[in-house]
């Protein structure tokens, strides 16, 4: 009974609140855990999120989150600053492409035909009409495609100078994660990176097999990396201001 009581007065688990914080109305999501010893803030796309302890007070949230005002302001607008532009899948628009702008080019036609590139422009063609959900979805089996062939190359590449043997090399549709190795040597390249420069592919594609040396981010995994990616440190400080 006395355990059921308790349940009762369990304060929600996920609260959607507001706070004002240097100046500004700021909205967060509230989430108590019972394995949480301390108040933790995390700040993505979706905005600010205040984890803390299941029994933790109003009176310590409040002051950490005083504490921490301005670094959350700041960091809230670097993330509004990089959100991306909503893309019009229509003709005329910008793609990337390898690090380079590519114009979109849709063009009528008595047929489906996959996407081709020609010169710095990307050639749709679509019948009866340009629906722009057709031309997302034809733009983005050409990256596929596109994607699936440069990273087995890259790979292939780095794997004969590091001496190792990856299992597969496969796509990653990850939100946080460039890319990944298994301990079974699969290694997983995110496919967003067909738009980045080719050496922010060949870095990740590195780090990636380097861990089939070394499982691990010690120094001895970093020594692997910049034996055959020397300027890693540059390229790593690169990749990651592009975001993802």
């Amino acid at each position: 009974m006395l355990k059921r009581l308790r349940n009762l007065v369990s304060p929600p688990a996920v609260e959607q609140r507001a706070a004002l914080l240097a100046g500004k109305n700021i909205a967060y999501t509230l989430k108590r855990s019972r394995r949480r010893r301390s108040i933790g803030l995390r700040i993505d796309d979706r905005g600010l999120t205040v984890s803390v302890p299941l029994r933790a007070s109003e009176k310590w949230l409040h002051s950490v989150l005083q504490d921490k005002a301005h670094w959350v302001v700041e960091k809230l607008d670097g993330w509004q600053t990089r959100m991306p532009v909503e893309m019009r899948w229509a003709d005329g628009e910008t793609i990337h492409y390898l690090g380079e702008a590519l114009t979109l080019r849709v063009v009528q036609n008595l047929f489906a035909a996959p996407a081709q590139r020609r010169s710095d422009e990307l050639w749709v063609f679509v019948v009866n009409g340009s629906e722009a959900a057709h031309i997302e979805q034809t733009v983005s089996r050409w990256y596929r495609q596109e994607a699936e062939q440069l990273f087995v190359q890259r790979v292939a590449h780095f794997a004969a100078l590091l001496d190792v043997v990856p299992r597969e090399v496969k796509l990653s549709s990850a939100k946080t994660q460039w890319g990944c190795c298994t301990a079974r040597g699969t290694v997983r390249l995110n496919r967003q990176l067909i738009k980045l420069p080719l050496r922010l592919i060949d870095y990740v594609a590195v780090h990636e097999l380097a861990h089939l040396r070394e499982m691990n981010h010690s120094a001895a995994f970093w020594r692997v990396v910049e034996a055959v990616c020397p300027d890693y440190i540059r390229l790593r400080r690169e990749l990651k201001a592009c975001g993802l």
